[in-house]
């Protein structure tokens, strides 16, 4: 009986490591996050991605929310992902072509990234 219940409960520990994934096999990515109503992006130094618009991209909204001084600034973040081909490029949309699906957050910036050109500044003369 003993030996049963020990095996029950080693089949029930080994059972639920096999349904959480491991996510820290996963690329890491390091960009500039955005996230309006309309879409989220994912700005690197050598890529932009389109973010899929689940509960993690909406997680990391809400860490970035705070750090931000103005709805288009985008914040430093570190991400661990699956990039895609993305599904609605060619469907009569303009779209990024790929899209990454964001499965765990590393890290968030402390403050804004510095933004290569800023809209509707007033340059004096």
């Amino acid at each position: 009986m003993r030996k049963l219940l020990l095996i029950l409960v080693f089949s029930a520990v080994l059972w639920s490591c096999k349904e959480t994934q491991n996510y820290d096999e996963l690329p890491t990515y390091s960009g500039e996050y955005i996230y309006t109503e309309e879409g989220a992006v994912l700005k690197g130094n050598n890529y932009i991605y389109g973010v899929t618009l689940d509960e993690t991209a909406k997680q990391l909204a809400d860490s970035v929310a705070p750090i931000k001084k103005d709805e288009f600034d985008m914040i430093p973040v570190i991400v661990k992902g699956i990039v895609e081909k993305n599904p609605a490029e060619g469907a009569g949309e303009t779209v990024w072509p790929e899209i990454i699906t964001i499965k765990k957050i590393v890290e968030v910036g402390k403050e804004p990234a510095k933004a290569d050109v800023r809209i509707g500044e007033k340059t004096e003369q």
